[in-house]
């Protein structure tokens, strides 16, 4: 049903800490379904900390709460670079308020939010995607979780003879893991970002260092950690028998096999291994059988709320060089409207307003929010054509863009 016309319009603000918290966690509680007795202390938790930062808000119906949304503070990795993100999450609607436009109007003010704050960049998994294509928001990246019979972990592939030879780190000896407590959160979020830097990985994400240790001292979830790897693995809530790997993440060959030698050694108990990986994780050519499959994939949606910013703030191949003109039309964020020459070399780019172009009289490539997302994230431009996000422009545009962005855009984590 279309939104219709309220004469009473709620209020739209920061949700504050002397609210009831009681009533915003009965609204996400008729919004998601009950967690129950014991996850009930981790919702409320997972309100009361974005809630006192100011990174919550809420829809009002006189002092009633009829709409919710939050932002997570993180850094997202695109081509090496970590990128300031808001990660939105819990929207919201109550019940009885829904088709009143509450979702667009806090979907709105929450996006105007991130901007004043500086985020560049904004990303969410969507339970329905209209409201946010309608606000710049496009499918960008992968979650995929792999299934992996734990048997296949006892014993990992060894390394090519021929490799070792040459002198591969594969041949040292394999690294020592100890267990993580909260104390170790910064080295973790320190780790992780050497992985993705020296993979010059495209969408992971890296979380603030309260959120980090606040994982750690989870008693059911198993950190360990070692000069360049992070493993985390907990029991599936679910599912009997099945080990969850939410990380298993390292930049040497001998830290990434311990981690996996790790996993591997549950197999007399666990039955299954559900592992959060990339599509071009090692893990695929670690396991001696093709006999690991993709069980889950969730795809996530990305905004470009600053352009300029975001060019600035992101890593590009460092091979790539080349100046293409482009028209952004953002009518959500009109700052990123405008005629544009992305700039790029040595591994680094620049949007920078187009005064003129020499040698060019052809119509330069039109794009709008949805589509600048897309290409941010990887996808090629003959793509967005065809879905229709993306004109004008030429050929040779969209190969340097194409170089330019190029990388399978992923995460691991859920928010």
């Amino acid at each position: 049903m279309a939104d219709q016309p309220d004469a009473n319009p709620v209020l739209i603000r920061v949700v504050r800490p002397d609210d009831d918290l009681d009533a915003q966690l009965d609204l996400a509680e008729r919004s998601f379904g009950s967690a129950g007795p014991a996850g009930r202390d981790r919702r409320r938790q997972a309100i009361a900390d974005p809630v006192a930062q100011g990174r919550s808000l809420g829809a009002f119906d006189g002092g009633r709460p009829a709409g919710a949304a939050m932002f997570h503070d993180m850094r997202q990795w695109w081509c090496g670079r970590a990128v300031p993100m808001a990660g939105v999450a819990a929207v919201m609607v109550a019940p009885e308020d829904r088709g009143r436009g509450v979702g667009r109007r806090l979907m709105t003010a929450v996006l105007e939010e991130m901007a004043a704050r500086g985020y560049p960049l904004s990303a969410l998994y969507p339970a329905t995607m209209p409201l946010y294509r309608s606000l710049g928001w496009e499918l960008s990246g992968l979650r995929e979780t792999a299934v992996i019979p734990a048997r296949s972990l006892r014993d990992l592939v060894p390394p090519d003879p021929v490799v070792l030879a040459a002198g591969s780190d594969a041949a040292a000896g394999s690294a020592r893991l100890r267990r993580a407590v909260p104390a170790d959160a910064e080295a973790v979020i320190a780790i992780l970002g050497r992985v993705h830097q020296a993979a010059r990985d495209c969408g992971p994400i890296t979380r603030d260092a309260a959120s980090v240790a606040r994982s750690l001292a989870d008693p059911d979830l198993y950190t360990y950690l070692c000069e360049d790897g992070v493993l985390s693995y907990r029991w599936h809530p679910r599912i009997h028998d099945v080990l969850l790997v939410e990380h298993a993440e390292a930049i040497s060959a001998p830290a990434l096999r311990a981690l996996w030698a790790q996993v591997g050694s549950h197999a007399s108990i666990a039955d299954q291994v559900h592992a959060r990986v990339g599509p071009a994780d090692a893990f695929w050519r670690l396991t001696r059988e093709r006999d690991a499959d993709v069980y889950r994939r969730s795809i996530w949606m990305l905004r470009v709320v600053d352009a300029p910013a975001a060019s600035a703030a992101r890593g590009f191949p460092a091979a790539v060089s080349c100046t293409v003109p482009l028209a952004i039309h953002d009518d959500a964020r009109p700052a990123n409207s405008g005629r544009w020459a992305l700039a790029v070399s040595d591994g680094r780019g620049v949007l920078d307003p187009l005064i003129r172009l020499a040698a060019r009289t052809d119509p330069p490539l039109t794009l709008g929010a949805r589509g600048l997302a897309a290409l941010y994230a990887g996808t090629p431009v003959a793509a967005l054509r065809q879905a229709g996000l993306a004109a004008g422009g030429s050929l040779a545009d969209d190969t340097a863009l194409d170089a330019a962005f190029a990388g399978t855009a992923y995460m691991l984590d859920a928010f």
